[in-house]
């Protein structure tokens, strides 16, 4: 499966996309990631990606054309099946089933990464691009949302997490989650000096059931806890 960002900060995607377990993904070719900085499709010398709206109002609005020729400029395979995404707070909630959704029927997944007072909406007509919000607020940019969204995907595709179960849908999840100590003494306990009375730490400890050994008590444990 392959990503495709188109921003104005490409630095802030390659930096996200070098670590951890989508820089795995990508060296084991299971995802491909192409980043394209929209300034480099400006025909001025300052680079300029914006204007003010027109109907007038407060900012700037990202121009079409810089980011419609780098979306020409993209790399499909010949029978690719992708999705084009404007990030909006006022989008269709992203959610895990979508993301799963999307890791099995498409190839690849543009994001149009806006910034200032959005993007001309006519980049999205032309584009067939789906609005998608990653929840009830405003960000300064779509490279995060974008970021968000593609290691939910990057997670449904098999062979990226190397055990399916650890795909929490896949398993009973809670987070309520411990490990060792099994009893943890916090604050931590100090001796007495001279000029400071002895600290006891508390004790916390590991709920009973999980250092039981009975499966299927700690799975009936399990989903209780689910939120």
């Amino acid at each position: 499966m392959k990503f495709h960002f188109l921003t104005i900060f490409p630095e802030m995607i390659e930096s996200y996309l070098g670590e951890a377990m989508l820089k795995r993904a990508s060296d084991k070719k299971l995802v491909a990631f192409e980043v394209k900085n929209i300034r480099d499709y400006t025909l001025d010398k300052h680079k300029k990606v914006d204007e003010r709206p027109y109907g007038g109002g407060p900012g700037m609005v990202m121009t079409p054309e810089p980011i419609l020729r780098a979306y020409a400029k993209l790399k499909f395979s010949p029978k690719s099946k992708t999705k084009v995404v404007m990030l909006s707070p006022s989008g269709k909630p992203f959610n895990n089933a979508m993301a799963a959704k999307w890791a099995k029927h498409y190839s690849d997944v543009v994001f149009i990464c806006g910034r200032y007072e959005g993007v001309d909406d006519r980049v999205r007509k032309i584009l067939k691009a789906d609005e998608i919000s990653v929840g009830d607020f405003v960000l300064t940019g779509g490279e995060l949302p974008a970021l968000v969204m593609t290691d939910a995907i990057c997670r449904q595709i098999p062979g990226v997490l190397g055990d399916r179960a650890s795909i929490e849908e896949q398993r009973t999840a809670s987070p309520r989650v411990f490990t060792r100590p099994e009893i943890l003494e916090w604050p931590k306990a100090t001796k007495a000096t001279k000029t400071k009375p002895a600290q006891k730490g508390k004790s916390h400890k590991v709920p009973p059931v999980l250092v039981s050994g009975d499966h299927k008590k700690i799975e009936e444990w399990r989903k209780g806890q689910k939120r």
